[in-house]
């Protein structure tokens, strides 16, 4: 059996930072090396093919329920991943199969959660929206449009009055910007200098309906502006600009100078989810953001610099599907849940008191 290792473990002195001397998200331009670039491109190229292997398994009933896909919006996690540390937090809606694979949860606890299987990573209780790893530091996965982001605050809060130096990215979709407890949560991280930072992944749809007919603001970092919060807008399909712009977020934290909002520019290539047929855009438009693919972007730079040859893109892609097919199969030879497991983990005291008949 192939051993998995987080691709994005591997990031000591992966970079040199060069100052430029610019005032916003991406305050200092980076250099990346070659072992960066390939650790996007394993991390990336697992996320995809796990989730293209899902989209496959839920058309053959295996995988029931909701299922939403990442494909597309990989740059999102692989460059953010690459930016903070391992005891970092993070918590995000329920489009959350690929976050904790970059925080280096082994994918076939993430098969046999989609499957609802005992082993998975949250015992099978959970399912396609709602992954948790306490071991790697992921909080959920969230079927509440936008309830993550007073969480996310909460955890922060947690971590300041800890004396912690730990960061937590709290992702959310652009429809999630909607709810009212987004700014409740603003005002209090601002207040109280919290180091979170808060992402919008900005897929230009909430579910089937565009920014532009939701919302008048279209630039959507500007909400947090009206709290006096650093907020910036990146390029969420480049890895390198995603990197950015969380590591300056996060040194800002870190020195306890509160929290940022980042609106990470991104695109879905499926639906909303797996029932959604996507009419409401055109052909046009899906293939024009397929053109600037984050994988085949980081793909494409490797090559110019002679850093990865034909071959070891066979051998790297070969690896991952049989990294895939071990991760079906464990999920397919997994057990269901017992009935006793019913009323475990509803409360966090074990014996607490409840009639049955």
């Amino acid at each position: 059996m192939l051993k998995f290792v987080s691709s994005l473990k591997r990031k000591a002195n992966m970079e040199k930072v060069v100052p430029t001397g610019k005032k916003d998200a991406t305050s200092a331009a980076m250099v990346f090396s070659k072992e960066m670039y390939r650790n996007w491109y394993d991390s990336m190229l697992l996320m995809r093919k796990f989730e293209e292997r899902s989209g496959q398994l839920y058309i053959q009933q295996k995988i029931r329920g909701f299922c939403h896909l990442y494909i597309g919006q990989e740059a999102m996690v692989a460059g953010a991943e690459s930016a903070i540390r391992k005891d970092d937090r993070m918590i995000t809606a329920y489009r959350d199969h690929v976050h904790p694979i970059a925080r280096g949860v082994h994918p076939k606890y993430i098969m046999a959660e989609l499957y609802a299987k005992a082993t998975g990573c949250s015992k099978g209780k959970g399912g396609s929206m709602h992954m948790f790893s306490k071991e790697f530091n992921f909080f959920g996965g969230h079927g509440i449009v936008g309830g993550q982001i007073p969480l996310g605050a909460g955890i922060a809060f947690a971590d300041k009055y800890n004396g912690n130096d730990r960061v937590t990215l709290c992702y959310m979709g652009d429809g999630a910007v909607r709810q009212g407890a987004l700014h409740e949560a603003f005002n209090m991280a601002m207040l109280w200098k919290l180091p979170v930072i808060f992402i919008i992944e900005n897929n230009h749809y909430a579910m089937g309906t565009s920014v532009e007919r939701t919302s008048n603001v279209h630039d959507l970092y500007k909400l947090g502006l009206a709290y006096n919060m650093p907020s910036f807008q990146a390029d969420g399909m480049k890895c390198e600009t995603v990197h950015e712009a969380i590591s300056a977020a996060a040194a800002r934290a870190r020195k306890g100078e509160g929290p940022t909002l980042l609106e990470m520019k991104t695109y879905r290539y499926r639906g909303h989810s797996m029932s959604d047929p996507a009419t409401y855009r055109t052909k046009e438009e899906v293939e024009s953001y397929k053109a600037k693919d984050p994988i085949d972007e980081v793909l494409n730079i490797m090559k110019k610099n002679k850093w990865i040859t034909d071959k070891e893109v066979e051998a790297e892609e070969e690896k991952v599907k049989q990294l895939v097919d071990e991760c079906v199969k464990f999920a397919e030879e997994s057990p269901y849940p017992t009935v006793d497991e019913l009323y475990k983990d509803v409360y966090s005291q074990q014996d607490y008191p409840f009639i049955m008949d």
